[in-house]
């Protein structure tokens, strides 16, 4: 759910809001009990295949992909976070900020939902090819933004948000994917402000 960098001195701090929050957090991701964007990214993935919960969070996510026949890998950048995942879904769940991302040919899918959006601008392009190496050929990629261009935190968590021409703009630079398919939606958390989400999938080519 969260990526960390020093970059000049500036720090992101949203691995420590999730890692001081971690069990209200965890508690809050099963508030939501809409699967249309599960269901719609498994589509994508051929029956069986591996995927990579990059930033699961809470691991809700890895759950309910595990319980219908695929194998995955859950990770995330907090501590607590894993450690509450960990124990709910009954397996390990790797602590990796998302520019730690070294693996090659290795998943048919990759679920970033909600999760890449806390970087910020320059550190999500750094993390677009690592995520298009790790995919096979033909692999999937499903990644979720808050919808708008007025970047920056809210309390102790940065966003990095897009609109349809900043997310083209942004795919411009990535010939590794081609943009399948991209929309928006509504928010998902009972009685949180309304707001829109841009989601996308994207294939490597």
């Amino acid at each position: 759910m969260v990526g960390h960098w020093h970059t000049g001195g500036f720090v992101n701090t949203t691995i420590e809001y999730f890692d001081q929050n971690a069990e209200r957090c965890f508690a809050d991701a099963f508030t939501i009990t809409e699967r249309t964007n599960q269901d719609h990214f498994l589509s994508y993935v051929r029956p069986g295949g591996s995927i990579l919960d990059f930033g699961c969070g809470s691991g809700r996510d890895t759950a309910y992909f595990r319980e219908r026949g695929f194998d995955v890998t859950a990770t995330d950048g907090s501590r607590g976070m894993c450690r509450l995942a960990s124990e709910f879904l009954g397996m390990p769940v790797r602590v990796l900020e998302f520019n730690e991302l070294d693996e090659e040919d290795r998943y048919d899918g990759i679920f970033a939902s909600a999760s890449i959006m806390h970087l910020e601008y320059e550190r999500l392009l750094e993390v677009f090819p690592k995520m298009a190496r790790a995919l096979h050929e033909g692999g999937i990629l499903y990644v979720s933004f808050k919808y708008g261009d007025d970047d920056g935190y809210l309390g102790k968590r940065y966003y990095t948000k897009m609109t349809e021409d900043r997310f083209a703009r942004m795919a411009e630079a990535f010939p590794q994917f081609e943009v399948v398919e991209q929309g928006i939606f509504g928010n998902e958390h009972p009685g949180q402000p309304d707001f829109r989400w841009l989601y996308a999938y994207l294939r490597k080519r």
